[in-house]
């Protein structure tokens, strides 16, 4: 059996979860990257070993694909993007968030929900990377020819991600903004 549990964040609220992402960017501009990154690793291994409800595990998956993002040197992600990315990295590696996460069940609870206006906020992102994953596999044998051709479908994709950004934003359709 499974439940189905909505709710609604006001304004109020949302202006809370920017707060909070608003400190994790304060945290990731004095710590490297490279130590954000081992962080949040660090969070997500300790959290495939414990008890955690389902609905975070599957959410935590998503930021586990940040931390794959930072780290794949064929993707290279660069500017204000990586920037966010690291920033969201920050607030989950710090265990001390806004709800402690050893505290059962609902200790990853404000994970969860930062999950999901993480990934809403960088769709275009993690779809751009997604669809790279997927050009990686079928990329030519040829170490040059490969690494062109990667070039060239990442310069698309970013084009793509962008391109998608600039209109959410200019369309009025993204509604959270956190970075």
């Amino acid at each position: 059996m499974t439940l189905r549990v909505t709710f609604d964040l006001q304004e109020e609220d949302l202006k809370f979860f920017r707060t909070q992402m608003n400190k994790a960017k304060k945290a990731a501009k004095s710590t490297s990257e490279a130590e954000i990154v081992a962080a949040a690793e660090e969070a997500l291994e300790t959290v495939k070993g414990s008890k955690v409800p389902k609905f975070v595990t599957e959410r935590l998956k998503k930021i586990e694909a940040l931390t794959k993002m930072l780290g794949d040197e064929e993707w290279q992600l660069e500017g204000d993007e990586r920037k966010n990315v690291v920033s969201a990295l920050s607030y989950f590696a710090d265990p001390e968030d806004m709800i402690a996460d050893d505290i059962p069940v609902i200790g990853f609870i404000d994970d969860a929900i930062m999950i999901e206006l993480v990934v809403r906020e960088l769709s275009n992102e993690i779809d751009a990377y997604t669809d790279f994953l997927a050009y990686k596999k079928s990329a030519p044998k040829g170490r040059e020819s490969r690494a062109e051709w990667l070039a060239s479908k990442r310069k698309q994709l970013y084009s793509r991600m962008r391109r998608r950004r600039s209109r959410s934003l200019a369309g009025g359709r993204t509604r959270v903004r956190l970075f």
